[in-house]
C-alpha cells in the first residue's frame, strides 16, 4: 500500500529527481548520492523496466527522510501497482480524471501533467495536489507566469529540462516545485559510474532552490 507522504519534507526541498530507465544496480548508487547532496524527493517512472521493484528499493534507501513517488502513471492498473509498491505520490503525464479522482479518494498526493490553461485548471478542479507543467523547457518561465496570473492558487511544478541555471527564473515566475530528470541524472555520468558527481549535482539544485526561496541560511 502507499507509503505516507511527508509534506513538510517536500515543501522544504521541492525538487523531485526523476529516475527513468535506470536498472536497480544504478538506482542503488544514485539514490544515496542525491540524498547526500540534499535532495529528498524521488520519482520512479512506471515505464522503467522493473519499476515496482525500483520503487520498493528506492523507498528502502530513502526511509523516512523523504518521499518516493511513481511517475508516468497512465492507467488504474498502473496506479494500483505503484501504490502496492509503496509510492507515496503519483505523477501522470496528462490529465487522467479516473486516476486523479482515485488518488483524491485515497488521500494520495497526485501531480497530473498539463500544458494549457484549460488542462491545468481541469486537473486542479479534479482535485490535483499540484499540477506538473510539461514540457517546461519548451514552454518557458513566461508561460508559467501567465498561467499564475488567473490561477494564483494552483501550485505548479515545471518539469522537463529544468536546470540549475533556469530554476530561479521558474521560481520567480511562480513555480512551487520542480521535476528534474536528465539535468540531474545525466546518463553519461551514470554509465561512467561517477556517483560523486550526482552528489555534487544534487547539491547544486539544492542551493539553487535555497537561494531563490528565502530559505538560505536558515
Amino acid at each position: 500500500m502507499a507509503t505516507p507522504f511527508h509534506e513538510a519534507r517536500f515543501r522544504a526541498m521541492p525538487v523531485v529527481g526523476i529516475l527513468r530507465f535506470f536498472p536497480l544496480a544504478q538506482v542503488e548508487h544514485l539514490v544515496p548520492a542525491v540524498m547526500a547532496g540534499g535532495l529528498v524527493n524521488l520519482e520512479v517512472t512506471l515505464n522503467s523496466p522493473g519499476a515496482t521493484d525500483l520503487i520498493r528499493r528506492a523507498r528502502e534507501l530513502v526511509g523516512d527522510q523523504g518521499n518516493v513517488g511513481a511517475g508516468t502513471v497512465t492507467s488504474m492498473a498502473g496506479l494500483e501497482a505503484a501504490l502496492e509498491a509503496g509510492a507515496s505520490f503519483i505523477v501522470t503525464p496528462v490529465v487522467l480524471p479516473e486516476v486523479i479522482r482515485a488518488c483524491v479518494d485515497r488521500g494520495v498526493p497526485v501531480f497530473p501533467g498539463a500544458m494549457t490553461p484549460t488542462e491545468i485548471f481541469t486537473a486542479w478542479s479534479l482535485g490535483a495536489t499540484m499540477v506538473k507543467v510539461f514540457p517546461a523547457d519548451q514552454l518557458g518561465p513566461g508561460h508559467l507566469k501567465a498561467v499564475k496570473s488567473p490561477f494564483p492558487e494552483i501550485p505548479l511544478m515545471p518539469t522537463g529540462g529544468v536546470t540549475v541555471e533556469t530554476l530561479p527564473a521558474f521560481r520567480s515566475a511562480g513555480a512551487d516545485a520542480f521535476g528534474v530528470g536528465g539535468p540531474l541524472f545525466d546518463p553519461r555520468r551514470v554509465a561512467a559510474g561517477d556517483w560523486d558527481w550526482f552528489r555534487q549535482r544534487a547539491g547544486q539544485f539544492r542551493d539553487a532552490w535555497l537561494s531563490c526561496s528565502g530559505a538560505a541560511g536558515r
